[in-house]
């Protein structure tokens, strides 16, 4: 759409519509919105809009309301992004900087974020793939068990005792606990495993029996890490929407739940020019989450993990797009630190 006054009403009747949830009229665009023009002029640019798809009438009101592909259209007009306030910085700011690990950050973010949209707010753990190893610890607990610490780049700590068949000093611990740092520390978890089985060929013969132990450890580490996770709060929001769902919000709650459909929508959707995904509705009918939208952005080590919202099609597009992006920035910067 490239006339410029009935994007205005287009963006006027988003705006009025997402705040007060009626149908807008033209004597009230025209009294709200200072468009210079007079209602006739407006109704004749409301009746192109609606032929073109972009706004219709409820059979119960002589109003308008946007269609999906109105939100898109307007959606796609926003050019740049309002900033979040000052105070609302620095809650992000001091709230995610005051986290104690990977599980605090993950949970303080979507509590902060479904605050701020008064949305569902979702977050998805970084993808393992791309998370590099800080530190492996081995720890001898006897002669026949060992301690096996993998401290990720993301602070995730995980761990598994390996049974020896034959007994093992603590200097042989000691040793292979050097040769398991210099192998993989730094490198990818998921590469963790195969540079260790190499490096374990080359070890004195005593060692060859531990560090393969070890090196399978890290592999069911790594695979158990690499499970897609999330977390989620604000579900309660949804329950002062129900107004916007024709349907039950039945679905929506139960998709949520399961949450795999939302974590195969998250890892599809693809950001614009401007750092963002938003997706509106759905094409096919029978999808559960068809009378929802999602705005999301990547975060974190390639921007390979999600962290976005998930509302009614009657959302403060600018606001939350706004407010992901914000919360994603600090949270790159909170898991780089």
């Amino acid at each position: 759409m490239d006339h410029p006054r009935r994007q205005q009403v287009l963006q006027a009747i988003v705006e009025d519509y997402v705040h007060s949830r009626e149908p807008v009229g033209s004597q009230a665009l025209v009294e709200r919105h200072h468009l210079g023009v007079s209602s006739a002029t407006v109704r004749n640019d409301m009746g192109v809009l609606e032929e073109e798809g972009l706004i219709m009438a409820p059979h119960t009101s002589a109003g308008r309301i946007p269609t999906e592909k109105g939100y898109r259209t307007f959606v796609d007009q926003i050019t740049s992004l309002k900033p979040l306030n000052s105070p609302q910085r620095r809650a992000i700011r001091t709230l995610l900087e005051g986290a104690e690990d990977i599980d605090d950050v993950m949970e303080r973010s979507v509590r902060l974020l479904a605050q701020l949209t008064h949305q569902v707010a979702v977050v998805q753990y970084p993808v393992a793939a791309v998370v590099t190893i800080r530190h492996v610890e081995l720890v001898r607990m006897d002669e026949h068990h060992v301690l096996v610490v993998l401290i990720p780049a993301d602070g995730r700590v995980s761990q598994r005792t390996i049974t020896l068949s034959a007994p093992v000093d603590e200097h042989v611990v000691l040793d292979a606990r050097a040769r398991v740092l210099g192998a993989v520390t730094a490198r990818a978890v998921v590469e963790a495993a195969s540079l260790l089985g190499t490096s374990a060929l080359q070890a004195p013969v005593e060692q060859r029996p531990l560090l393969m132990a070890v090196a399978e450890a890290l592999q069911a580490l790594a695979a158990s890490s690499s499970g897609q996770r999330m977390v989620m709060a604000g579900t309660a929001n949804l329950a002062h929407s129900t107004g916007d769902f024709a349907r039950t919000i039945g679905p929506v709650l139960e998709a949520l739940e399961e949450q795999v459909a939302l974590l195969r929508l998250l890892s599809e959707m693809q950001q614009d020019d401007r750092g963002i995904a938003v997706r509106i509705g759905a094409d096919d009918a029978s999808d559960p989450l068809v009378e929802t939208s999602v705005v999301a952005t990547g975060y974190g080590p390639q921007e390979s993990a999600k962290v976005g919202v998930l509302g009614p099609t009657r959302m403060d597009y600018p606001h939350t797009m706004a407010a992901v992006r914000a919360v994603a920035r600090y949270l790159s910067r909170v898991l780089d630190a």
